[in-house]
């Protein structure tokens, strides 16, 4: 009797665990696309499910012997994890299903097995957190690690008697060998960290015996990642400085970082060797306070004896239930993905004379031109590079659904409107804020304010740089069902409440205004907002 107990638990798990994967698959499929993005950067994801089932096959002798009683609590627990992946899988929101299947990971092994068996699948469920992509939703962080990385390289190489500038990111020299080098969300360190925080993590595993001193050499490969990308910045702007700039930017560029990431993983090592010497000499100074508790560690404690452990009917009901919620995920229903509104600027506007604009293609050049300048030009007047309407940032850096719509206005007085639609696509990294953009542009951000025209509210800000006059940037927010707002959290709130909730993927529109004065002159800010909200009103019969 005891015996077709344990088969039919076994059986209900195999059963359970073959529903999860088949509710998953989406997110499967989804993950495989993710780690082929070249702008995601995620090709260690292939490795890291491997490795969860690495280290679950080295302790497959201790999880027979820890396998006890299975736990109702153990089904409760896998409730929000289910409806977290759910709430993924309606809205396309692969973040969400990994966290419910990581959950799950750890959920179902207590349900069935009990929870010493649930301990030991911790590490394997949550290493699987390296899959998760976060080089485009960590945008706030990367904008900081490419300012600290350009900012140390600009400081040592001033140090060294370098003659160079420091714009926002950029580092230009005209020295004896002039050079510019932008550090680029791909150079800013974010997947450095994320790489090397999965081998830490790791090594740590297999060579920390407990899990504060592995937590303690997780924590130092951070510091370490971010060092390294440092230093890499900093030897190829010295490599272009004191001998080639087209070799420091192309050979030297391309293969620094494994140079940077070898030295990275022997500082990783020589931290795990110092954690266990001080750890070690601590165990052995107070290896004999006390013999009470010596002989205590000496006795082995008892395991639990999987073999009286009883799955009743009422278990096996329960792996009913989450088989029927998995194989109800894998009829999700199609995302509906909503129809972009219709933005198109005029040629001109009442009392404003408009002009285009194209932007070169070429990353040393990258100038803007405006239409009217270039006589019928397809090609930049500067470097003979192919000239577009949209940057080279925006072209290679937004997702190719992405829809950008310039043109700049001018007024009697010769201020100057630069106005930019961003029509997002199904991504979320559509649309980017303009204080992530901004400061790697070298411009600096200050007295922020919300006002409304006409009922639609705006989000201004004051800007400034070095090379160019104080102006101001207003931008607002509004999608397909006329939803208007100035807030960016409150957009992604109800994008992620539409997506997972709704099923539908809303089409947002971020529409941004640079108003900059004549050439010469400066704008006091009260004048500048009367200005900025007079052409606000003139624009607003254009925009849905």
């Amino acid at each position: 009797m005891q015996k077709w107990r344990q088969k039919l638990r076994i059986g209900a798990f195999a059963a359970t665990v073959a529903c999860m994967l088949a509710g998953f698959v989406g997110m499967f499929a989804r993950l495989c696309s993710v780690f082929n993005d070249p702008l995601e950067d995620m090709s260690h994801g292939w490795l890291v499910p491997v490795f969860s089932l690495y280290v679950l096959w080295t302790q497959r002798t201790a999880l027979k012997e820890e396998v006890g009683n299975p736990s109702f609590w153990g089904f409760v627990a896998c409730l929000p994890c289910i409806g977290l992946s759910l709430i993924g899988a309606r809205g396309l929101q692969v973040r969400f299903e990994q966290m419910g299947f990581i959950g799950l990971c750890m959920a179902l092994p207590w349900a069935f097995f009990g929870l010493r068996v649930a301990k030991r699948c911790v590490f394997p469920a949550l290493f699987l957190l390296f899959t998760v992509p976060m080089t485009s939703y960590l945008d706030a962080v990367t904008i900081h690690l490419r300012l600290l990385a350009s900012g140390t390289a600009f400081v040592i190489l001033k140090g060294f008697g370098v003659d160079v500038v420091q714009t926002g990111t950029a580092i230009v020299s005209q020295g004896a060998h002039p050079f510019s080098i932008d550090v680029a969300e791909p150079c800013s360190g974010l997947r450095s960290i994320v790489a090397l925080t999965a081998l830490t993590a790791a090594y740590a595993w297999y060579t920390q015996p407990t899990w504060k001193r592995r937590a303690a050499l997780f924590v130092c490969s951070v510091p370490l990642a971010v060092l390294g990308n440092v230093v890499r910045i900093l030897s190829i702007c010295m490599v272009a400085a004191w001998a080639n700039p087209d070799f420091a930017l192309g050979f030297y560029h391309d293969y620094s970082g494994y140079i940077v990431f070898i030295v990275a993983i022997a500082c990783m090592v020589a931290c795990g060797e110092v954690i266990s010497r001080l750890c070690e000499r601590k165990r052995s100074a107070y290896a004999k306070t006390s013999e009470d508790r010596q002989s205590a560690a000496e006795t082995p404690k008892p395991k639990p004896d999987g073999s009286h452990s009883s799955f009743s009917i009422f278990h096996f009901t329960l792996a009913i239930c989450l088989c029927v919620l998995f194989l109800f995920q894998t009829r999700t229903p199609q995302t509906v993905i909503a129809d972009p509104p219709s933005v198109a600027w005029p040629e001109k506007l009442e009392g404003y004379t408009g002009d285009g604009v194209s932007y070169c293609q070429d990353e040393k050049c990258a100038r803007m031109f405006f239409v009217s300048q270039l006589d019928g030009v397809t090609n930049c007047p500067a470097c003979g590079a192919v000239l577009d309407r949209c940057s080279l940032g925006e072209n290679t850096v937004l997702p190719r659904d992405t829809k950008i719509v310039k043109r700049v206005y001018r007024s009697s007085w010769g201020t100057q409107f630069l106005v930019s639609a961003v029509i997002g696509g199904t991504r979320k990294s559509s649309i980017h804020r303009p204080e992530l953009c901004l400061p790697a542009q070298g411009f600096l951000m200050s007295d922020p304010s919300d006002f409304e025209v006409d009922g639609r509210p705006y989000h201004a800000i004051q800007i400034n740089s070095r090379a160019n006059p104080p102006a101001t940037l207003a931008y607002t927010f509004f999608n397909q069902a006329g939803v208007r707002t100035s807030s960016h959290m409150r957009r992604i709130f109800m994008d992620t409440w539409d997506r997972s909730v709704l099923c539908r993927i809303d089409r947002w529109v971020m529409v941004t205004v640079h108003v900059s004065a004549p050439s010469g002159f400066a704008v006091s800010r009260p004048h500048d907002r009367l200005e900025l909200e007079r052409f606000l009103r003139s624009l607003e019969g254009v925009l849905p």
